[in-house]
């Protein structure tokens, strides 16, 4: 005993004391019970008194938590897959086969009528050099500096960059190495993808002066496909609505509206023929819903069809990376050159994607959710009516359905303990009070409640989203393509990872509306023949914004 204390030792008497202080709960039996009312359960004073030691050594162990830099790009150790273990995509070479208008005259066209044709159209004008890249490339950073700060849609013009990769392609082009359809198209990011050395802000203060110092996925494809980079665009701060750091994103249709979010400048600047195309991203309607209030056409992928390697993580199990264009055909042409697998995101699958816009109507199974649509008022229900006419002219036939839909309102606090998850560090450092919204249903404040959901909550969810899923699966064993109005279904499907297509149908009010069509998992191709029979028999697309 005197060797031992010799050495330092703790007599046994304050070896006990010291034990009794660690074992001592850090949580009284009033706070844990509290607490548990919060989440809606009621125990018996034993179970609570059971539980003190083993709460207050978790409480331990998430403060040690805490203390692990966790930088903002690292995935859970899990990942998501759409559909069920036994309905995987079919393998295979991809049908490919787009239609691009030919070039009927070596005479470019007007700038004003220039800034607003499709990628369908400007392609075949780059490739016989009616039109150079850099020529094109100028005229979009122009109409970036006249109507940006009016429409609050860009972050940071990429003007250097943007004049030497188009004077890059225009050489590449007269050499005879023509890469594709985007080779020379100027077109914007979403200001949450990763690009070397130019600031990425995510819309958001606290990060409004990062900079990467790696590329993402979606810019390295874009880039050898040869698109020009002309601006990273604005975004709802952290991925949520149209407000950022700079303020509110505006429709190029009024002046005095949001453009929506959160892919808020992507569809804004392509909307008002600030660029060829743009890409956005969606979690719960961040390109759907701009898509509409700008009169643009947005595409959300099958989940897991793009890489988000490089892009800003707000929930892992529900981001999915799309094309905002102004018309079908180019979200066809751009999703080609952005899907598949890159090594590092380990939920893309490696699934053809086919597009043939001369496919038989006939050989498609195709549902319209009636009941919806008969459920609008007034204008809306106008407005929809005379759309569905349209596309029965057009050689759609289509039976009444309805989409499961029962669990997608419970499940949506997914989304929000996700997202609480990625930004927890700006939520216990304080930073997220930097944010210019912090109303009630705001991040700010949604971060912090989510704080609250239990780990066994949000399991029991997913393993109900998986039964949603199995629902989804089983509906559309029957259907190839679903017409929707297009926020309804919007929460089940970006639960199920479905693919959606939002195309212009006509104005209330002087504001854009869309038609939604849906498809079967890794099937994008199908919904957006649909919507191509629908562009083609209506002038919505053509359509431009009183900007000037």
């Amino acid at each position: 005993m005197q060797l031992v204390a010799a050495l330092g030792a703790a007599p046994a008497g304050q070896a006990q004391q010291q034990q009794q202080q660690q074992d001592r709960p850090r949580v009284t039996k009033e706070q844990l019970a509290t607490a548990l009312k919060v989440i809606g359960l009621e125990f018996d004073d034993a179970q609570l008194e059971m539980m003190l030691r083993g709460v207050s050594r978790a409480l331990g162990d998430y403060e040690q938590l805490r203390k692990i830099e966790v930088p903002y790009d690292t995935e859970p150790a899990f990942s998501f897959h759409p559909g069920l273990p036994d309905a995987q995509p079919k393998a295979g070479p991809a049908r490919f086969r787009p239609v691009l208008k030919p070039v009927k005259s070596r005479k470019a066209p007007a700038a004003a009528e220039l800034a607003f044709l499709p990628v369908t159209e400007l392609a075949p004008l780059v490739k016989a050099r009616a039109v150079s890249s850099t020529d094109l490339t100028k005229l979009y950073l122009e109409r970036l500096k006249q109507y940006g700060p009016k429409l609050l849609c860009v972050v940071t013009l990429t003007e250097d960059l943007a004049l030497e990769q188009a004077r890059t392609a225009d050489a590449e082009i007269r050499a005879g190495k023509y890469r594709g359809p985007l080779h020379g198209i100027p077109y914007g990011l979403k200001d949450l993808f990763a690009t070397k050395g130019i600031r990425t802000t995510w819309g958001a203060e606290p990060f409004q002066e990062q900079v990467p110092d790696y590329d993402c996925t979606v810019y390295q494809r874009l880039r050898d496909a040869g698109g020009v980079l002309v601006a990273k665009l604005s975004m709802g701060a952290l991925a949520m609505g149209g407000l950022w750091f700079g303020g509110m994103t505006k429709t190029p249709w009024n002046l005095e509206q949001t453009s929506s979010g959160s892919s808020a400048g992507s569809a804004s600047a392509t909307g008002g023929g600030l660029v060829g195309f743009a890409i956005g991203t969606e979690t719960r309607g961040s390109i759907v819903s701009p898509s509409i209030r700008c009169g643009t056409v947005g595409l959300r992928p099958t989940y897991g069809r793009v890489p988000r390697t490089g892009a800003m993580g707000l929930s892992w199990t529900m981001d999915k990376v799309g094309p905002i264009c102004r018309s079908v055909q180019d979200c066809a042409l751009v999703l080609r050159a952005i899907y598949g697998p890159d090594g590092k995101d380990r939920t893309v699958t490696a699934a053809p994607f086919h597009w043939e816009p001369a496919k038989p109507l006939s050989s498609l199974r195709i549902g319209v959710v009636q009941k919806a649509f008969d459920q609008m008022q007034g204008e809306n229900k106008d407005l929809y009516a005379t759309a569905l006419g349209d596309l029965k002219k057009a050689g759609v036939k289509m039976t009444p359905v309805e989409l499961p839909d029962s669990t997608a309102g419970v499940l949506g606090f997914l989304l929000n303990a996700e997202a609480a998850a990625a930004f927890d560090d700006i939520t216990r450092d304080g930073r997220v009070g930097q944010l210019k919204d912090q109303g009630p249903q705001a991040w700010p404040n949604s971060l912090r409640t989510s704080r609250l959901v239990p780990a066994v909550e949000y399991i029991r969810a997913q393993r109900a989203r998986t039964l949603l899923m199995e629902k989804m699966e089983k509906f559309f064993a029957d259907w190839d393509v679903v017409v929707c109005p297009p926020y309804s279904n919007l929460g089940s499907t970006n639960l199920t990872g479905h693919p959606q297509v939002v195309v212009p149908c006509g104005f209330v009010k002087g504001m854009p509306q869309g038609l939604s069509f849906l498809s079967r998992l890794w099937e994008e191709g199908d919904a957006l023949r649909v919507a191509l029979a629908y562009e083609q028999a209506t002038e919505w697309h053509t359509k431009r914004p009183p900007l000037s």
